[in-house]
């Protein structure tokens, strides 16, 4: 009787251990396959961040979102125009937040109300071309990413021209110095964002 214990426990210790081996190795092969994935994922990401003018900036601003952006060109012009809005929309909270500060002189007050306006237009220009990507369709669909490419030029411009003002007052002062450098980054989103548009192709 112990015997057929001993050999019984030995059995289920065998099966067990084949078991947890052929567990391991598929865990392990998943784990393999799931790093090839996520490495082409980000080489794609790195090639078409190469074409754009600030490509460590557009890889640095995209890359946690690579397992949403796989290698699709809509997906990623699509994640590039979202992050770009966000940070256009945060940006105006900190113009609209400055614009309320006291101490502001004439010249301030007046380039600070500008960027407000520039930054709003910006941000709806954004959000037009947001919505004409997300539907594409038909057989005019060249003419309706020549559109995207519209709006998308037209928030560059109104970004340029908020940080022009900032230049020609020759601002100083930290709370300035961090406007002018976020909607910098914002125009750097932007312009990205519109590299990676010029390349889709239908």
């Amino acid at each position: 009787m112990a015997a057929k214990i001993v050999s019984s426990l030995s059995s289920f210790n065998g099966v067990a251990f084949l078991l947890a081996l052929l567990l391991c190795i598929s865990t392990n092969v998943q784990i393999s396959m799931a790093d090839s994935t996520s490495k082409t994922y980000k080489n794609y990401l790195q090639k078409a961040c190469n074409s754009t003018t600030y490509p460590q900036l557009c890889f640095n601003s995209l890359s946690s979102y690579t397992s949403t952006i796989k290698t699709n060109d809509l997906k990623l012009c699509n994640t590039a125009l979202t992050v770009t809005l966000k940070a256009a929309s945060s940006t105006s909270s900190l113009v609209k937040a400055s614009s309320k500060k006291k101490g502001l002189s004439k010249s301030e007050a007046g380039v600070i109300k500008d960027c407000v306006d520039e930054m709003g237009d910006s941000i709806d220009e954004l959000k037009q071309s947001l919505k004409a990507l997300g539907s594409l369709k038909g057989s005019d669909i060249e003419f309706q990413i020549a559109t995207v490419q519209t709006w998308v030029s037209a928030a560059i411009t109104d970004e340029d021209t908020c940080t022009e003002g900032f230049d020609e007052m020759k601002i100083s002062g930290e709370v300035m110095i961090k406007i002018r450098k976020s909607i910098v980054n914002v125009g750097r989103l932007t312009s990205n964002a519109l590299a990676l548009i010029n390349k889709l192709s239908y």
